[in-house]
């Protein structure tokens, strides 16, 4: 009699855990990154009544006899599925799609998230700003150049850092040279411009000029005026000028490529130093550059940049730091670091949508996103809550329910106790 009593309690204490756990999942519906927990029941020792016997000749076996003892919660598990992804426009907003953890620090300890609300500190370090955690990864060179092979640290995105001025140093021409083009029209044939920067970061432009001088041959010139116009441009630009192989000829095969060999191509001197600046010295790269009988399409472009300054940053799905400077020129300034484990159920939350390894989640596997198993980085969005609010509502049923049955049996057993007692009458 007793018995039913105490296996009602366990069962009344394993629902009130249950019903715990659906409230935190509940209260955390719209938490960023949080993952949902399950409760499983496991039953309690039972007790032997009479031991199991095995058959013999004249009789056969016999189960065992055992009484249960109630319930107890076996597990609180924590479903790691993924989350929906909400768009929030904000460049440091970062959502993880597919397997992976941001890694965090506190500054004593490395914790790890999927919470990607980030922003840039006072300290313009990316970190959490609801908890204070630095985001880590790997921060790159000079170059842009990024060794994910070394220890991680915080990320820095100097905002408003200065970018020198990157002079010319290639100049391309591609596209197509029309193949019936008349070599008794009046030249030019065709022009193209383009803008290069010279080594103070300067602008200038200047005009490329085509002449078709016969069935695969086409001569180029290089001056600072615009044909097409009256204007003389030299005034305009009086600290550019250009010198070196301004002309030169361009020999095509019968497949309309260019024949290199038998084409004369000379570096061009890009003069800028009545403004201060230097002598930048290029030669034109038309291996690009073809004749077949299509309407004349080439266009010139060339490397270099203005002075600029850092103003923004975007997340590649890599977890590339993408530095957007004023000059329009893109460089990465960092990498943000994803760790894997072999058993994410064995994470153990410490608060502030946080994980810390234990001893059945395995070691963090740290790298890159989107390589060796890691999911990919969204930015601009946040990962919501992977809380089923049905699924919940439909467990806080069982819950009670479960909840009313156990006390029922308490009340059924008190009932057979007062029987019992009331026998002496």
């Amino acid at each position: 009699m007793m018995r039913s009593m105490f296996s009602a309690i366990s069962g009344l204490r394993a629902h009130q855990t249950w019903m715990d756990v659906i409230g935190n999942n509940i209260a955390n519906v719209n938490t960023t990154g949080f993952k949902v927990g399950r409760v499983r029941f496991t039953d309690i020792l039972s007790q032997l009544v009479r031991g199991a016997s095995g058959p013999t000749e004249q009789r056969g076996g016999i189960n065992p006899l055992q009484i249960g003892l109630g319930s107890v919660v076996g597990a609180v598990d924590t479903i790691h599925t993924q989350g929906a992804l909400q768009l929030t426009g904000k460049p440091s907003d970062l959502a993880i799609q597919g397997d992976g953890f941001f890694v965090v620090s506190d500054g004593s300890q490395t914790l790890y998230t999927r919470d990607g609300a980030f922003d840039i500190g006072s300290d313009l370090r990316l970190v959490n700003p609801s908890t204070g955690f630095y985001v880590l990864g790997w921060q790159a060179d000079a170059d842009g150049k990024v060794d994910t092979a070394g220890p991680v640290g915080p990320i820095t995105i100097p905002i408003g850092q200065q970018l020198d001025a990157v002079p010319t140093t290639q100049l391309t021409v591609q596209g197509n040279l029309d193949a019936n083009q008349s070599t008794a029209a009046t030249p030019p044939h065709y022009v193209t411009k383009v803008s290069v920067v010279d080594s103070q970061g300067k602008r200038h432009e200047f005009y490329i000029l085509f002449e078709k001088t016969g069935a695969n041959t086409w001569d180029y010139t290089i001056q600072q005026d615009d044909p097409r116009t009256s204007a003389d441009e030299d005034a305009a630009d009086p600290d550019f000028t250009l010198g070196g192989a301004t002309t030169g000829t361009l020999q095509f095969d019968a497949n309309g490529n260019l024949d290199l060999t038998n084409s004369t191509i000379g570096a061009v001197d890009l003069d800028a130093t009545a403004g201060g600046a230097g002598i930048v010295s290029v030669t034109p790269d038309f291996s690009r550059l073809t004749q077949l009988a299509a309407p004349s399409t080439a266009n010139a472009a060339a490397n270099g940049a203005p002075a600029g300054s850092l103003t923004t940053f975007t997340v590649s799905q890599s977890g590339e730091v993408l530095g957007i400077y004023s000059n329009g020129v893109t460089k990465v300034i960092g990498q943000i670091a994803l760790a894997l484990f072999t058993n994410p159920g064995g994470l153990m939350k410490v608060g502030g949508n946080a994980y810390l390894p234990t001893v059945n989640s395995g070691e963090p596997i740290v790298g890159p996103a989107d390589s060796g198993g890691r999911g990919k980085i969204a930015s601009g969005y946040l990962e919501m809550s992977n809380v089923d609010l049905a699924q919940e509502f439909t467990s806080m049923i069982m819950a009670q329910r479960g909840f009313q049955a156990n006390s029922r049996v308490i009340t059924t057993s008190d009932e057979v106790l007062q029987e019992l007692v009331n026998l002496r009458r």
